[in-house]
Order: structure tokens, then C-alpha cells, then sequence
């Protein structure tokens, strides 16, 4: 008799653990063919309130770490994804892309790969580095120096597109991080076992627990949660439709939360010198000025 397949349940990835979610739903990922891949945890609300609940317990840690040791950790991440850059591939090629419906070819998902470790290691590079692109020393008259530097917004609701689901996961949350941010990312639509595998290679490296947090579940069920959370202090990545970037700007209003999201169909997540700028961090940093004498 032909043997029966036993097929993965990836689970979520909260704390620096990967627990079931409490709503016992899942999402059935499938191939070109349509033949059932693997399953996906289908976060709920409170998955989510349990995600920010890490993040925030994180916090205070990650933030008092220097700049040079974030940068570290970031290019750990950057040499665990290296070694697992085949297993990335195929989490690549297990299901269509989102948008154009087609699997993408080996040296596609080869090149994605490739992309997302150089732009690891481009934000490892940036971290220690940033604050003297955005900061400054403003000119004053008096007997002062007067500095203005960036420090961390907090936790960073992460959105990334549907597409590009690698590349672009990376490019939305590696700001964030080299910012010196916590983050929870929602990954569901698509293809979400990349971004699972990711999670994988985080918990594997030498990211503190609950510094990175990954659901996966669906944009109308999750976008609404994460505009109207109160302990969210900012939301970054990509909106995929006019209504999505509506619910977001809407819900942040309520409680001024940063926002900062791009049009999906406009974003080219290949283009380094675009994506890899210190600007991209700019926005979930907050902007601390700081008066010294300088004597008489």
C-alpha cells in the first residue's frame, strides 16, 4: 500500500516558542496542483494579544543592548539563514505566489533567498551606524552642545506582502529591528511557510526570545486587531488595498500610534539601494534631544 504523507502543522512563533493557537483553526496551504502541503495555525485575537504581551516583556532588553551587539545578533540571524537557504527555497516553491499564481523557478527562489541574507547583513551593518545619518548636532546660541538622536518607538506591528513573501517579510521587519524596535509580524495570506521557516531559523539564532513574534493568519481577520491594539506603539510594512491602508490610519488615530505602511504594487523589494537605506529605519524611531553645557 502506498504510504500516506504525515504533513507539517507549523504552529506560531511567540516568545521564543511555538505554540498552538488557542482557537484550535488552521490554514491549509496548497500546491500548483492543489494538493495539500502543510497547515498553518490561524491566529485569533487573542494570539495576538499574546504576541504584543511578549514583545513588550522584550523590550526594555532589547533597547538597552548597544548597537554594535544588535548588529551582531543581526548578522547571526543573517549566517543561520544562510545555512538554511535550501530549506528556504523550497518553502519558496511549496505553494503559488499570491499574486501572479505561478511557482516561482529555482533560480527565482534562489535569488530571493540570496537577497534576503545580504539584506540581513546590510541592516547588521546599519545598526551601529544609523543614528549618525538621522541624528544631528543642532547649532544653538548659547553655551550648550545640542544633540538630537533617534531611540526605539517600541513594539512594531509588522505587515508584510502577500507576495515576495521572503524578501519581503525581511525588508519589513529588519528596520524595525536594527532600529533597536520588538516586533510581531502577521504572515498568513500567500504563502506563509517561508516566513514559519524563518521563524524557525530565528529561534535557532541569537534573537532573544520575544523580540521577533510571527502569526499567521488572515489580513481581514488581523489588520482591524492590530489597528485598534492600545499597546502597539507602531505599525510599518505594506498595504495591499486602499481599504486595508483606510482600517490602519483609522485605527491608529484613536490611540496616535506611528504608521507607515507602502503600497504593495509600488514596492521593488530587489532594489537594495532603496531597501537597504538608513531611512528605512528613520520611521520607527523617536527623536530624543538632549542639552549639554559646554562651559563658558
Amino acid at each position: 500500500m502506498a504510504r500516506i504523507e504525515v504533513l507539517k502543522t507549523w504552529k506560531l512563533f511567540i516568545g521564543g516558542a511555538f505554540p498552538r493557537t488557542e482557537s484550535g483553526r488552521t490554514i491549509i496551504v496548497r500546491d500548483s496542483r492543489d494538493r495539500v502541503v502543510a497547515h498553518c495555525c490561524r491566529a485569533s485575537r487573542k494570539d495576538l494579544r499574546n504576541a504584543v504581551e511578549a514583545a513588550r516583556k522584550a523590550l526594555p532588553s532589547w533597547w538597552a543592548r548597544d548597537a554594535y551587539n544588535r548588529g551582531q545578533i543581526l548578522y547571526r540571524l543573517a549566517e543561520m539563514t544562510e545555512s538554511r537557504s535550501s530549506e528556504l527555497l523550497d518553502a519558496l516553491r511549496a505553494a503559488p505566489d499570491a499574486v501572479t499564481g505561478r511557482t516561482p523557478t529555482i533560480a527565482a527562489a534562489r535569488a530571493e533567498v540570496e537577497a534576503t541574507i545580504d539584506r540581513l547583513v546590510a541592516f547588521a551593518g546599519w545598526c551601529d551606524k544609523y543614528p549618525q545619518v538621522v541624528g544631528c548636532r543642532n547649532p544653538v546660541n548659547g553655551p550648550y552642545h545640542d544633540f538630537t538622536m533617534p531611540e526605539p518607538t517600541g513594539v512594531c506591528a509588522a505587515i508584510p506582502p502577500v507576495s515576495s513573501t521572503l524578501i519581503g517579510l525581511v525588508s519589513v521587519i529588519a528596520p524595525m529591528l536594527a532600529g533597536g524596535n520588538v516586533v510581531v509580524v502577521m504572515a498568513g495570506d500567500g504563502n506563509p511557510l517561508p516566513a514559519m521557516t524563518f521563524a524557525e531559523i530565528c529561534a535557532t539564532s541569537d534573537v532573544p526570545s520575544g523580540v521577533v513574534n510571527i502569526l499567521t493568519g488572515l489580513r481581514e481577520e488581523l489588520i482591524p486587531e492590530i489597528a485598534g491594539h492600545r499597546d502597539i506603539d507602531a505599525i510599518g510594512g505594506v498595504h495591499e488595498s486602499q481599504e486595508e491602508r483606510t482600517t490602519l490610519e483609522s485605527g491608529a488615530a484613536d490611540d496616535l500610534k506611528r504608521v507607515h505602511l507602502l503600497d504593495a504594487a509600488s514596492v521593488d523589494w530587489k532594489n537594495g539601494l532603496e531597501r537597504e537605506s538608513p531611512w528605512t529605519i528613520e520611521p520607527f524611531t523617536e527623536m530624543k534631544t538632549i542639552w549639554h553645557p559646554s562651559g563658558s
